[in-house]
């Protein structure tokens, strides 16, 4: 992160990067990007610009001369397919902060994600509603509600306008609709939306997908806020039941016994990634985040049961063998070990020590 005083020159308009006032530092790194002052510029920096920097110099140079028009196509094209690559980086990264409890953070990730989908798609596209959506989220966590709901009733008007909408958008405004009504204590409106935003994650993925997940997981919330703990906590093992599910799929595709081990002794575990069977940051960040405060909250029931407390530290240890942090998988396996021995279900004791057997043995 670089700073460069201006002083702008007479006739030249220079705009701050996030609150749109006079700007009067630049970004030495790019050169294309002003801020009215350092607060906004290492704010911009942490939010969204460090990832982003070398691409705005490429997306806001002036075009050069090209002599054929063929040549002016080949570059359009090429900006084009950037910008569409810097709309899922900043809304990935956008929506990672959000999980992470970044609020602030998120808004400048969120910003960029509307820019860039503004200048692809135009301004009443569909496509601007993810955006919007973020920095609706944002908004609530941040307490500003009122800005919030703004940014919501944007992006509902939108799909109320696109009849091609689709039920991953839809799902996703619902969820902040629910979000926005659970930050106003107005519970039972919080719940319809939620509601909703299950159906429609459902259509478009599936009951059992880490995608519909969320809306179980802040439904279960707004439960536990109202004290209607048998309901949220048949909701928040739903949550793990579908996490563990995913995770496991992750761990058996990543991991293999190779038929002829050289130099690690037997049984050792090559890791195996592939490109398609992963979390994108985003989903990394959610499963940090949902996870985690399940456990939290096992951990500190009186009356939890054994089997909900062992599956979410396995669920847990599985996250972490995935991440690559073995300490950390392997303390959660641990405790799924202690706890399921007091389990009656024989196959799920196994299958933990089964796991714990590939920590040891991961390359």
């Amino acid at each position: 992160m670089t700073l460069n005083p201006l002083s702008n020159p007479k006739g030249l308009k220079l705009l701050c990067e996030l609150c749109q006032k006079p700007a009067f530092i630049q970004c030495t790194l790019c050169r294309v990007t002003y801020y009215c002052g350092v607060e906004h510029q290492k704010a911009d920096w942490l939010g969204i610009h460090e990832k982003i920097c070398e691409n705005l110099a490429l997306l806001r140079q002036p075009a050069p001369f090209l002599p054929s028009e063929g040549e002016r196509e080949k570059r359009e094209r090429v900006l084009l397919d950037k910008k569409r690559q810097m709309i899922d980086l900043t809304r990935t990264t956008g929506q990672k902060l959000l999980f992470e409890g970044k609020h602030e953070q998120a808004v400048p990730a969120a910003m960029q994600s509307l820019r860039f989908a503004i200048d692809v798609h135009g301004l009443s596209s569909i496509e601007l509603v993810p955006s919007y959506l973020i920095l609706g989220e944002a908004s609530i966590g941040l307490g500003r509600l009122s800005q919030a709901e703004e940014y919501l009733a944007q992006g509902q008007w939108t799909v109320l306008k696109t009849p091609e909408c689709s039920n991953a958008i839809k799902s996703k405004l619902y969820r902040n609709l629910g979000l926005l009504y659970a930050a106003k204590g107005e519970y039972d409106e919080a719940l319809r939306n939620l509601a909703d935003d299950i159906y429609h994650a459902s259509v478009e993925f599936g009951t059992d997908d880490i995608r519909t997940a969320g809306g179980y997981f802040h439904m279960a919330n707004v439960f536990f806020r109202q004290g209607k703990m048998e309901i949220a906590d048949s909701l928040y093992r739903q949550v793990t039941d579908i996490w563990y599910s995913h995770l496991d799929g992750i761990v058996k595709c990543r991991t293999r016994t190779p038929e002829t081990p050289k130099g690690v002794g037997p049984g050792a575990v090559e890791v195996i990634v592939d490109e398609e069977d992963k979390l994108d940051e985003a989903q990394e960040a959610e499963a940090i985040q949902v996870l985690n405060a399940i456990y939290d909250m096992r951990e500190h029931q009186t009356n939890c049961r054994v089997d909900d407390l062992a599956l979410i530290c396995h669920a847990l240890a599985m996250l972490y063998f995935i991440f690559h942090e073995m300490n950390k998988a392997k303390e959660y396996g641990r405790k799924a070990v202690v706890t399921s021995s007091n389990n009656p279900d024989e196959n799920f004791s196994r299958k933990i020590v089964e796991f714990m057997k590939i920590c040891d043995n991961v390359k």
